[in-house]
């Protein structure tokens, strides 16, 4: 029975790999996982591709998560980059560093979470999500790299670039919860734990702790709306993107991509925002929750425009409307103090 406890100082490469690649879902290949590349279909002649790295200390804890959410985290971050394009996700290639003292325990989990979030992925997209290949090195701190890959199906590719004037801007999936899962654990009041595969939580009824409960999920393990980018590009979408910055952020990207300005309307009611945030600062619950929503990052929603008078699809809820034409790109309805955003290289 193999020790679980061993760290990968004491295994040898090839012992490590053969504990993990069995782990992984294969996917659509032509030639596997085990040569110095794989060989991956590329059905209608064009891959969508992109790739984002996580850092210990910097974007997670491992006393806060576990190995298992963070490769949830990673892979998942990725796919809603894919799901933005109008695609549906193929492959993962993973890159992972980690220290000697790395658990064997720590590494089978991590793998079980990619795992996992390509179920959900092939779940979602009705096709196979799986893991073609990648690389492992030592270092002072687990960092992961990953890439992935998406076929667009023969539709075109939806890019920040094409909102127009009298477009409606909208979202789907949720805001604000995993910067307030964070507010929780940073404060030092984790919530209960609720189980891997738990995905959403009714609105009706639900008690201030099982909002705890689900914004302390949601920032461990994300669920983007990763159906939404297909059936955005299905009716016509004119723009869209991943928001992992913050809503505002972001949008303020695709304005200035667009080269239009773009007016927010902020919701009336927050309830489980405001819920967390009245039980942090019980003075400041609304304007916290505000805060939360505008410039919250990864809980990797999906921001849209659509024509007007399009139907939106499920899932997608309006927050604004293009206005004009604005080289450079504008925002307008916005509160300052709410709309900072996340800057790899800054202060939020």
């Amino acid at each position: 029975m193999t020790n679980l406890n061993r760290t990968i100082g004491q295994l040898a490469e090839d012992e490590l790999l053969a504990r993990i690649i069995p782990q992984l879902p294969a996917g659509r290949t032509v030639i596997d996982n085990g040569d110095d590349a794989a060989v991956l279909p590329a059905d209608d002649g064009s891959v969508v591709a992109c790739t984002d790295v996580m850092v210990e200390d910097r974007h997670f804890r491992t006393a806060w998560s576990t190995g298992g959410d963070i490769g949830w985290r990673v892979a998942m971050q990725n796919l809603s980059d894919i799901s933005a394009m109008g695609a549906a996700g193929t492959q993962l290639l993973i890159g992972l560093v980690m220290p000697p003292s790395t658990t064997l325990a720590w590494v089978e989990d991590f793998a079980r979470g990619l795992r996992q979030a390509c179920e959900a992925g092939a779940f979602a997209w009705g096709s196979p999500v799986g893991v073609a290949g990648g690389d492992l090195s030592g270092g002072e701190k687990i960092m992961v790299s990953v890439t992935a890959l998406g076929s667009l199906c023969g539709r075109k590719p939806l890019t920040r670039a094409g909102a127009r004037p009298g477009d409606t801007v909208a979202v789907a999936g949720t805001l604000g919860f995993s910067a307030a899962g964070l507010a929780l654990a940073t404060a030092g009041k984790i919530p209960a734990r609720l189980a891997d595969d738990w995905q959403d939580l009714s609105e009706s009824g639900a008690s201030a702790d099982q909002w705890a409960q689900y914004a302390w999920h949601i920032y461990r393990r994300p669920q983007p709306p990763l159906t939404a980018g297909v059936s955005a590009a299905d009716v016509g979408a004119s723009a869209a993107m991943d928001i992992s910055d913050g809503l505002v952020r972001d949008l303020g990207r695709l304005a200035r991509a667009s080269g239009v300005s773009i007016e927010l309307t902020p919701p009336c009611d927050l309830p489980g925002l405001v819920s967390i945030a009245e039980s942090l600062a019980p003075s400041e619950g609304k304007a916290l929750a505000n805060s939360w929503w505008h410039s919250g990052g990864e809980d990797h929603a999906l921001l849209a425009t659509f024509h007007s008078g399009t139907e939106l699809p499920d899932g997608f809820t309006a927050i604004g409307r293009v206005l004009q034409d604005c080289e450079g790109g504008a925002l307008t309805g916005i509160d300052p103090e709410a709309a900072r955003g996340w800057d790899h290289f800054g202060q939020g």
